[in-house]
This record gives C-alpha cells, structure tokens and sequence, in this order.
C-alpha cells in the first residue's frame, strides 16, 4: 500500500549505488544493490568492515546475475577479503537467496531461528504441482476459476528456484541478544507480520532495518496457504507499536529496499496508520458480503495485474481474517467454494 507523509522522511542519499558499486551509509558500512527479477526490482544489502574480511546483511535472490554482481563486487570496492559471516534478517528469497552460496565459501550465518527454518524448510520442498492444500487455500480465498485452473496445471515458484541450498548449522539471535558486527555492538529485535521473526539491529543511531522498516512502500503482509488462518496483521500492528518505542529522530534507517532514511518515528506511525485507516473502510464495505478479491480497489490505490495478484490476495486476506479474529466480520463458504465475509 502506497502512503502519505512522504515530507517527513529524509533522505541523505540522492541516488542509490550503481550496479557493481558501493557507497559508505556510515563508518565502517557499506550499502550495496542487489538485482531482482519482479517488480520491486531491488534489493539493499550492507557490508560491515571486519578488518580481515566482511560481514554482509541479506544477500539477494539466487540468480547469475546476482552471483555475477556479488563477484565483482568482492573482487572490485570490496578488495578480495572474505566474507566471514552474513547476517539474515529474514527468510525471503529476495533475502536469503545467496545465504548458502556465502556459507559454502566460509561464511558463518547469522540469523533467527524461525528464519532458518523457514529458508531450510522451503529450499527442500519442491513441488513440480501445486499442492491440494494450496488449490483449496486459493480458491476459499476467491480466486477466479481460470486463475485457479492455470496454477493447477503449471508448475508453481518454488522457494528453490530463487535461493541456493542452504546447508546444516547457523547461529542463533533471538530478541535482546547483543551481538558486535563491523566494530559495533547491535541489540537485536524482532519484528513479526511481513515474516515470523524477522530480525532488526539497532546500534546507536543505527538501524539494521531489514524489511520491518522501509519508506516508501508498505512490506507486504500476507497470509498463506502454511497457515491459513493467521492474522499477521496484528502481528505487525505489535511489532510496529512496540519499535516504535525505541525509535528517535535521530536513528537513521537501513532498510531492505529503497533508500537509507531519517524519520523512523514518522515512518512506524505510518506504517501503523496505513493498514489501521483501512480497516474502517473494510467493515464498511462488507456490509453487503464480499469475496476478497471485491476488496482489492478498497485497500490498494493502483490497478492489480497478474504480476500483483498474488501479493494482493495473500494481503487482502491478512485484512479479512484480522477483522475476523477481532470478532468484527463473519464468514460463510459461497456456493463456489470462496468465503464470503460480512460485517456483523
């Protein structure tokens, strides 16, 4: 969801790095892109001076051209030394892509438990059909037959086609450990709602942010068919309420996509404000019953393609079933097999 009070995030950086290039966001740190072939076609990564090597945050999506970038990135501003450790916010492709090619040259990764596990879970669990189980989540979600009919006979994404196998043995961080990367000492907290356990750093007036904070664009909160029922909405209402205690106006930002950012208070309350503006509107509108997809021109304010379906159901969904863990909506199965949902 695009949002409004854009004046009052800064940004000192004009433009981001070039492909292949960096440019120091702080001593010691490193801010590098990373390709991706969707339409948010980016991802940040940073780079934390080791002395004798590097330790990087997230890695991007397994593809040649990522690996490719990454080569000439070490060999090029990052002078041949190692990579010692890779830090994992998140367990997302975009993420966690390049995690076990890092591990299988040296690299010690660095990341929550309920991350590696998803990522090590996902990366073994191919499937060349999309599951019953998925079909069934897809169409109680309301999506159209010949949507539904092409996922049933194409191969879907698996985890493994964007990131490289990730083998055996990681190092834990869970919420308030402190951990020292780059010369400094980093608190640990965790963010839920856009992934279960999502791990943000904070170290002075520096933030390690991940996708738990980024301007411009809300993360993505979606529900899915591992856990049809969940209400990561709220997850993520906590999440942000609770950093939002933390956060001052002189924290400076690294986020996992656009640019590094002043304003974090600001950028929390939006993030808040955005999903909880919506929710008036949903009950509203459902007081005639709808199925999810109907929902889409209340919640997002540009035209859904294929390219975004899927991203919008798995959200609008997350909206859906946080009204309805509320108390606030009902819902029946229609005759096509969809929920349909009604204000009380």
């Amino acid at each position: 969801m695009p949002d409004d009070g854009a004046a009052l995030i800064r940004f000192p950086h004009a433009e981001p790095p070039a492909p292949g290039e960096v440019i120091e966001v702080a001593e010691g740190i490193l801010w590098a892109r990373i390709p991706l072939p969707m339409v948010l076609d980016h991802v940040n990564v940073y780079i934390l001076d080791e002395g004798d090597g590097w330790t990087v945050v997230d890695t991007g999506i397994d593809t040649p051209k990522a690996r490719a970038l990454w080569e000439a990135l070490l060999s090029g501003p990052l002078a041949g030394k190692p990579v010692r450790r890779v830090l994992l916010t998140h367990h997302h492709p975009d993420h966690c892509g390049l995690v076990g090619w890092f591990q299988a040259r040296g690299g010690e990764l660095i990341t929550t438990r309920t991350a590696w596990l998803f990522a090590r879970m996902l990366t073994l669990d191919v499937q060349e059909r999309t599951t019953p189980e998925a079909l069934a989540f897809y169409r109680r979600a309301g999506m159209d037959a010949e949507r539904l009919e092409k996922r049933r006979a194409e191969r879907p994404f698996n985890f493994a086609d964007g990131v490289h196998p990730i083998p055996v043995g990681f190092t834990r961080i869970a919420q308030g450990d402190r951990i020292r990367l780059g010369g400094r000492d980093w608190e640990v907290h965790v963010g839920n709602g856009h992934a279960p356990e999502h791990a943000t750093l904070w170290s002075g007036d520096l933030i390690l942010a991940g996708d738990q904070i980024i301007p411009g664009i809300s993360s993505n909160i979606g529900v899915y068919p591992t856990e049809p029922e969940a209400d990561p909405l709220a997850e993520w209402i906590e999440s942000c309420t609770r950093l939002a205690t933390l956060a001052t106006d002189d924290h400076f930002a690294l986020p996992g996509h656009k640019r590094p950012f002043h304003g974090v208070p600001a950028r929390l309350r939006q993030l808040i404000e955005n999903h909880e503006a919506a929710l008036p509107r949903l009950l509203d509108f459902l007081r005639q019953p709808r199925r999810a997809p109907e929902c889409f021109p209340l919640l997002f304010k540009r035209r859904i393609d294929d390219a975004t379906y899927g991203l919008a159901l798995a959200e609008t969904v997350a909206h859906l079933n946080h009204v309805w863990h509320e108390g606030l909506v009902t819902r029946e199965l229609g005759e096509d097999g969809a929920w349909l949902w009604t204000t009380k």
